[in-house]
Protein backbone atom coordinates (compact mmCIF):
# COMPACT_ATOMS: atom_id res chain seq x y z
CA UNK A 1 0.00 0.00 0.00
CA UNK A 2 1.76 3.11 -1.24
CA UNK A 3 1.54 6.76 -0.20
CA UNK A 4 -1.93 8.25 0.06
CA UNK A 5 -2.87 10.03 -3.15
CA UNK A 6 -5.70 10.54 -5.64
CA UNK A 7 -9.22 9.92 -4.36
CA UNK A 8 -7.86 8.29 -1.20
CA UNK A 9 -6.27 11.60 -0.18
CA UNK A 10 -9.62 13.40 -0.22
CA UNK A 11 -11.52 10.57 1.47
CA UNK A 12 -8.84 10.19 4.15
CA UNK A 13 -8.84 13.93 4.78
CA UNK A 14 -12.63 13.91 5.22
CA UNK A 15 -12.38 10.80 7.37
CA UNK A 16 -9.91 12.50 9.66
CA UNK A 17 -12.26 15.47 10.05
CA UNK A 18 -15.25 13.20 10.79
CA UNK A 19 -13.22 11.24 13.34
CA UNK A 20 -12.20 14.48 15.07
CA UNK A 21 -15.63 16.15 14.88
CA UNK A 22 -17.43 13.17 16.40
CA UNK A 23 -14.55 11.82 18.53
CA UNK A 24 -14.88 8.41 16.91
CA UNK A 25 -11.49 6.95 17.85
CA UNK A 26 -9.30 6.91 20.92
CA UNK A 27 -5.81 5.62 21.58
CA UNK A 28 -5.87 1.86 22.15
CA UNK A 29 -9.22 1.22 20.47
CA UNK A 30 -9.93 -2.24 19.10
CA UNK A 31 -12.21 -1.77 16.10
CA UNK A 32 -14.31 -4.35 14.31
CA UNK A 33 -14.64 -3.23 10.68
CA UNK A 34 -17.75 -4.69 9.06
CA UNK A 35 -16.80 -5.83 5.55
CA UNK A 36 -19.63 -6.90 3.26
CA UNK A 37 -17.42 -7.08 0.17
CA UNK A 38 -18.86 -3.96 -1.46
CA UNK A 39 -16.82 -0.93 -2.46
CA UNK A 40 -17.80 1.08 0.64
CA UNK A 41 -16.69 -1.41 3.29
CA UNK A 42 -13.55 -2.41 1.37
CA UNK A 43 -12.60 1.26 0.99
CA UNK A 44 -13.24 1.87 4.69
CA UNK A 45 -11.01 -1.02 5.70
CA UNK A 46 -8.20 -0.04 3.35
CA UNK A 47 -8.16 3.64 4.34
CA UNK A 48 -8.37 2.92 8.08
CA UNK A 49 -5.37 0.62 7.68
CA UNK A 50 -3.44 3.21 5.66
CA UNK A 51 -4.15 5.96 8.18
CA UNK A 52 -2.49 3.96 10.97
CA UNK A 53 0.85 4.84 9.40
CA UNK A 54 0.62 8.53 10.25
CA UNK A 55 -2.16 9.28 12.77
CA UNK A 56 -1.03 10.08 16.33
CA UNK A 57 -3.14 7.38 17.97
CA UNK A 58 -2.78 3.60 17.90
CA UNK A 59 -5.72 1.32 17.20
CA UNK A 60 -6.24 -2.33 16.32
CA UNK A 61 -8.44 -3.53 13.47
CA UNK A 62 -10.28 -6.80 12.99
CA UNK A 63 -12.15 -7.27 9.70
CA UNK A 64 -15.49 -9.04 10.16
CA UNK A 65 -17.54 -10.57 7.35
CA UNK A 66 -20.95 -12.12 7.95
CA UNK A 67 -21.70 -14.93 5.49
CA UNK A 68 -25.51 -15.02 5.46
CA UNK A 69 -25.65 -18.18 3.37
CA UNK A 70 -26.59 -16.69 0.02
CA UNK A 71 -25.74 -18.98 -2.95
CA UNK A 72 -22.96 -16.70 -4.25
CA UNK A 73 -20.78 -16.46 -1.14
CA UNK A 74 -17.72 -14.20 -1.35
CA UNK A 75 -16.22 -15.40 1.96
CA UNK A 76 -13.31 -17.23 0.28
CA UNK A 77 -12.52 -14.22 -1.89
CA UNK A 78 -12.50 -11.89 1.10
CA UNK A 79 -10.36 -14.29 3.10
CA UNK A 80 -7.69 -14.08 0.39
CA UNK A 81 -7.94 -10.29 0.36
CA UNK A 82 -7.66 -9.99 4.15
CA UNK A 83 -4.53 -12.16 4.12
CA UNK A 84 -3.05 -9.98 1.38
CA UNK A 85 -3.63 -6.87 3.53
CA UNK A 86 -2.17 -8.63 6.57
CA UNK A 87 -5.20 -7.71 8.69
CA UNK A 88 -6.69 -9.86 11.43
CA UNK A 89 -10.10 -11.14 10.33
CA UNK A 90 -13.05 -13.38 11.17
CA UNK A 91 -15.62 -14.93 8.83
CA UNK A 92 -18.93 -15.38 10.66
CA UNK A 93 -21.24 -17.98 9.15
CA UNK A 94 -24.97 -17.63 9.80
CA UNK A 95 -27.66 -20.15 8.91
CA UNK A 96 -30.56 -17.75 9.55
CA UNK A 97 -31.35 -17.60 5.82
CA UNK A 98 -32.25 -21.30 5.76
CA UNK A 99 -34.64 -20.85 8.68
CA UNK A 100 -36.53 -17.89 7.23
CA UNK A 101 -39.47 -18.03 4.77
CA UNK A 102 -38.71 -16.25 1.49
CA UNK A 103 -41.59 -13.83 1.93
CA UNK A 104 -40.03 -12.58 5.18
CA UNK A 105 -36.67 -11.72 3.59
CA UNK A 106 -36.09 -8.08 2.70
CA UNK A 107 -33.41 -5.41 3.11
CA UNK A 108 -34.42 -4.59 6.68
CA UNK A 109 -34.40 -8.29 7.66
CA UNK A 110 -30.95 -8.79 6.15
CA UNK A 111 -29.52 -5.66 7.76
CA UNK A 112 -30.97 -6.52 11.19
CA UNK A 113 -29.65 -10.08 11.19
CA UNK A 114 -26.24 -9.06 9.86
CA UNK A 115 -25.98 -6.36 12.52
CA UNK A 116 -26.93 -8.85 15.25
CA UNK A 117 -24.10 -11.19 14.20
CA UNK A 118 -21.66 -8.26 14.12
CA UNK A 119 -22.61 -7.18 17.65
CA UNK A 120 -22.16 -10.69 19.02
CA UNK A 121 -18.80 -11.18 17.29
CA UNK A 122 -17.45 -7.76 18.28
CA UNK A 123 -18.39 -8.33 21.92
CA UNK A 124 -16.78 -11.78 21.91
CA UNK A 125 -13.56 -10.36 20.41
CA UNK A 126 -13.38 -7.52 22.92
CA UNK A 127 -14.05 -4.77 20.37
CA UNK A 128 -15.82 -1.74 21.78
CA UNK A 129 -16.33 -0.09 18.39
CA UNK A 130 -17.79 -1.29 15.10
CA UNK A 131 -16.91 0.69 11.97
CA UNK A 132 -19.52 0.67 9.21
CA UNK A 133 -19.03 1.80 5.61
CA UNK A 134 -22.00 4.17 5.39
CA UNK A 135 -21.24 7.47 3.64
CA UNK A 136 -22.93 10.83 3.05
CA UNK A 137 -25.24 9.42 0.37
CA UNK A 138 -26.47 6.76 2.81
CA UNK A 139 -27.14 9.36 5.49
CA UNK A 140 -29.10 11.57 3.07
CA UNK A 141 -31.07 8.60 1.71
CA UNK A 142 -31.90 7.37 5.21
CA UNK A 143 -33.21 10.81 6.12
CA UNK A 144 -35.58 10.74 3.12
CA UNK A 145 -36.58 7.13 3.83
CA UNK A 146 -37.56 7.95 7.40
CA UNK A 147 -39.31 11.15 6.34
CA UNK A 148 -41.33 9.59 3.53
CA UNK A 149 -42.01 6.10 4.86
CA UNK A 150 -41.83 6.42 8.66
CA UNK A 151 -43.12 9.96 9.11
CA UNK A 152 -40.19 11.01 11.29
CA UNK A 153 -37.11 13.20 11.08
CA UNK A 154 -34.08 10.99 11.77
CA UNK A 155 -31.10 9.38 10.07
CA UNK A 156 -27.89 7.42 10.70
CA UNK A 157 -25.56 9.08 13.20
CA UNK A 158 -21.82 9.26 12.45
CA UNK A 159 -21.29 7.97 16.00
CA UNK A 160 -23.86 6.12 18.06
CA UNK A 161 -23.48 4.41 21.44
CA UNK A 162 -25.56 1.28 22.00
CA UNK A 163 -26.24 -1.04 24.93
CA UNK A 164 -25.34 1.64 27.51
CA UNK A 165 -22.05 2.37 25.78
CA UNK A 166 -20.83 -1.23 25.53
CA UNK A 167 -20.73 -0.98 21.72
CA UNK A 168 -20.23 2.20 19.70
CA UNK A 169 -21.08 2.33 16.02
CA UNK A 170 -18.86 4.67 14.00
CA UNK A 171 -19.18 5.75 10.38
CA UNK A 172 -15.80 7.27 9.43
CA UNK A 173 -16.96 7.80 5.81
CA UNK A 174 -19.79 10.13 6.91
CA UNK A 175 -18.23 13.09 5.05
CA UNK A 176 -17.42 11.12 1.88
CA UNK A 177 -19.68 11.07 -1.17
CA UNK A 178 -20.28 7.77 -2.92
CA UNK A 179 -18.88 9.04 -6.22
CA UNK A 180 -15.50 9.66 -4.57
CA UNK A 181 -15.52 6.20 -2.96
CA UNK A 182 -16.33 4.66 -6.34
CA UNK A 183 -13.37 6.53 -7.83
CA UNK A 184 -11.05 5.29 -5.08
CA UNK A 185 -12.23 1.70 -5.53
CA UNK A 186 -11.32 1.95 -9.21
CA UNK A 187 -7.95 3.58 -8.54
CA UNK A 188 -7.06 1.02 -5.87
CA UNK A 189 -8.28 -1.92 -7.95
CA UNK A 190 -10.63 -3.11 -5.23
CA UNK A 191 -12.46 -6.15 -6.57
CA UNK A 192 -15.74 -5.30 -4.90
CA UNK A 193 -18.98 -7.21 -5.23
CA UNK A 194 -22.57 -6.06 -5.49
CA UNK A 195 -25.26 -7.07 -3.03
CA UNK A 196 -26.44 -10.60 -3.81
CA UNK A 197 -29.92 -9.98 -2.37
CA UNK A 198 -32.60 -10.02 -5.11
CA UNK A 199 -34.51 -7.24 -3.31
CA UNK A 200 -31.69 -4.68 -3.49
CA UNK A 201 -32.47 -3.38 -6.99
CA UNK A 202 -36.07 -2.45 -6.17
CA UNK A 203 -35.54 -1.27 -2.59
CA UNK A 204 -36.90 2.04 -1.33
CA UNK A 205 -33.33 3.11 -0.57
CA UNK A 206 -32.50 2.87 -4.26
CA UNK A 207 -35.57 4.97 -5.01
CA UNK A 208 -34.31 7.66 -2.63
CA UNK A 209 -30.95 7.56 -4.40
CA UNK A 210 -32.63 8.17 -7.73
CA UNK A 211 -34.59 11.11 -6.28
CA UNK A 212 -31.39 12.69 -4.95
CA UNK A 213 -29.53 12.19 -8.25
CA UNK A 214 -32.41 13.85 -10.10
CA UNK A 215 -32.39 16.82 -7.69
CA UNK A 216 -28.61 17.15 -8.09
CA UNK A 217 -29.20 18.33 -11.65
CA UNK A 218 -30.63 21.59 -10.31
CA UNK A 219 -28.92 21.61 -6.88
CA UNK A 220 -25.45 19.99 -7.00
CA UNK A 221 -25.03 20.37 -3.22
CA UNK A 222 -28.27 18.57 -2.34
CA UNK A 223 -26.57 15.81 -0.29
CA UNK A 224 -24.42 18.25 1.64
CA UNK A 225 -27.46 20.44 2.29
CA UNK A 226 -29.44 17.48 3.66
CA UNK A 227 -26.48 16.55 5.87
CA UNK A 228 -26.09 20.14 7.13
CA UNK A 229 -29.83 20.48 7.77
CA UNK A 230 -29.70 17.65 10.30
CA UNK A 231 -27.26 19.72 12.38
CA UNK A 232 -29.18 23.01 11.94
CA UNK A 233 -32.66 22.11 13.14
CA UNK A 234 -34.78 25.18 13.96
CA UNK A 235 -36.99 23.74 16.69
CA UNK A 236 -39.10 26.91 16.87
CA UNK A 237 -40.37 26.12 13.39
CA UNK A 238 -41.36 22.51 14.07
CA UNK A 239 -44.78 21.35 15.27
Amino acid sequence: MGAIQGAEYYISKGMGKAIMDYRMLEDGDKIAVAVSGGKDSLSLLRILLDRRKFVPIKYKIIALHVDMGYPRSIAAKLKTYFKKLGVDYRIIKSDVLKKTPKNKINCFWCSWNRRKELFLAANKLGCTKIALGHHMDDIAETFLLNLFFQGEISTMKPKQELFEGKITLIRPLAYAEERMIRRFAQEAGLGHDRCVCPHSISSNRNRMGRIIRDLEKTCPDIKKNIFRSLKRVKKDYLL
